[in-house]
């Protein structure tokens, strides 16, 4: 197909069978869109729409959220995950309401500047939302593409990336551009799936290069295979004699970072002097049973220890970024899943 052939195949696809009715397209706002589009990195669309439906009713503009307190957002991002992106996100508000008066945008760089957005997600926002034809290149659009063209390798190496970025760079048109970067991931999201691709249905059928060699499903090349390693720790869920949990905030970068925990120890750090040092009365530690927690690059043992009846010492009490977390009437935090996990069994 040529250019034109196949944006006109990806078209009429998407007028009779693309996706019109997701919270963020009505209305289409740059501040919408790329609120979408951050949240829907390496997530799916289905888990997306509560998460981002609670953020534009708590924080309707940019503004807002750039005015509101880091504790707020990872509050309402608590269980989406990968939390760096509600921490960019935090951020790239400030800057765009600090450096562009509250407007996003219009030229790629700049879009791509911002904390936690890139390449693909800029050039999402200004196509999508202000009309400016740029290609893009998310998860759905690589796997669209590596099939249409059977390009052979994993997406993550960077001359396997390349040709994928000719390649949409190819076929973005100048006309429709919002249409066509929509059409385009709702193709590899509906049809062009990573397990069991509709094929008899893709527009693009009579032409991709996979389907006649008869092995889409080979395309794109998988992530080298590496054993995920695996760590442990202990946490001290320490509750006080009101039934109150004791937490803490962990520092703004690194694991879970700016989220509100329980202390957390490896096995190489002596967590019995530590609660010896901080509390002045407390029962007998209950060990609970462990649970375990995947991220993309390891997987955490976490063995959970019950303090009931903890007192602190009167110099912990009052500590700046710790608080006695109330079961009863939680207050509003980010919590890493583990945490609210242990939380929900200790309310029960």
């Amino acid at each position: 197909m040529s250019p034109e052939q196949f944006q006109q195949a990806v078209l009429s696809w998407f007028d009779q069978h693309g996706r019109k009715d997701l919270p963020w397209q009505h209305p289409i706002t740059p501040y919408r869109v790329w609120l979408s589009e951050v949240m829907l990195q390496q997530t799916q669309v289905s888990t997306v729409i509560p998460y981002f439906e609670r953020f534009v009713a708590a924080f309707p503009t940019v503004r807002q959220l750039a005015e509101a307190e880091l504790d707020q957002v990872l509050h309402l991002w608590t269980g989406l995950g990968y939390y760096a992106r509600a921490r960019n996100l935090h951020k790239a508000a400030q800057q765009v309401v600090e450096l562009y008066d509250g407007q996003f945008p219009t030229s790629l760089d700049e879009m791509a500047s911002l904390p936690g957005v890139g390449r693909s997600t800029a050039g999402a926002i200004l196509s999508i939302a202000q009309g400016v034809p740029t290609p893009i290149l998310d998860g759905n659009v690589k796997r669209v593409l590596a099939r249409y063209r059977a390009i052979e390798g994993w997406p993550g190496r960077s001359a396997v990336l390349k040709q994928l970025w000719q390649l949409s760079e190819h076929f973005t048109p100048h006309q429709r551009c919002a249409d066509y970067t929509q059409a385009m991931m709702d193709l590899g999201a509906t049809l062009c799936r990573r397990g069991k691709p509709d094929c008899q249905r893709c527009p693009l059928r009579s032409d991709c290069v996979a389907l006649a060699q008869g092995n889409p499903q080979a395309y794109p090349g998988s992530k080298p295979k590496k054993a995920l390693p695996k760590r442990e720790c202990r946490m001290l869920l320490l509750r006080d004699h009101q039934g109150r949990v004791w937490l803490h905030q962990r520092p703004p970068v690194g694991l879970w970072g700016g989220l509100w925990s329980f202390p957390q120890f490896d096995d190489t750090q002596p967590w019995e002097s530590w609660l010896q040092a901080q509390c002045r009365e407390y029962a007998e530690p209950q060990p609970l049973p462990p649970l375990v927690h995947t991220f993309s690059h390891f997987q955490l043992r976490i063995e959970p220890v019950l303090i009931e009846g903890v007192a602190l010492e009167e110099r912990r009490v009052a500590e700046p970024g710790t608080c006695w977390y109330d079961l009863e009437s939680p207050p509003q935090l980010g919590l890493a899943a583990p945490v609210e996990r242990l939380l929900r069994q200790l309310s029960r």
